[in-house]
């Protein structure tokens, strides 16, 4: 085997894989959703993602040291900012958990199928 075919036979392969993980992902998102479109889904998480957004914003205005001698309300803002979105991506995390893992499950096992048919093709099993 040349280069240039095992290039080609490796790229092809990596392809595959990508494609079966995409259609696993999609096949596991469908799996949770029950059908039901995802924005309600995302929609819902995003508001009980708010109570660990104001959370973080507390926590970025204590962090920021308001009290302090030289205070400043934009650095008290940004931090109250910065802590309110890592707070936010957090509870948003956490909300959609079960569906990411839903999502993850479905690509791993089309992946894994794909690398089974792909050693299989590569690895023949004489029964004979």
């Amino acid at each position: 085997m040349t280069v240039g075919e095992w290039s080609k036979s490796s790229v092809e392969y990596g392809r595959k894989l990508v494609d079966s993980g995409l259609e696993g992902a999609q096949e596991g998102e469908e799996a949770f959703l029950h059908g039901e479109p995802l924005a309600p889904f995302l929609g819902q998480a995003a508001q009980k993602a708010l109570a660990p957004a104001a959370v973080g914003a507390c926590l970025g205005v204590v962090g920021s040291r308001p009290w302090s001698r030289s205070r400043s309300a934009g650095k008290t803002i940004t931090f109250a900012v910065f802590g309110g979105l890592i707070g936010f991506a957090l509870g948003l995390g956490w909300e959609s958990r079960r569906l990411t893992a839903s999502v993850a499950s479905g690509a791993m096992k089309n992946i894994e199928k794909t690398r089974d048919e792909h050693w299989l093709e590569r690895n023949p099993i004489d029964y004979a």
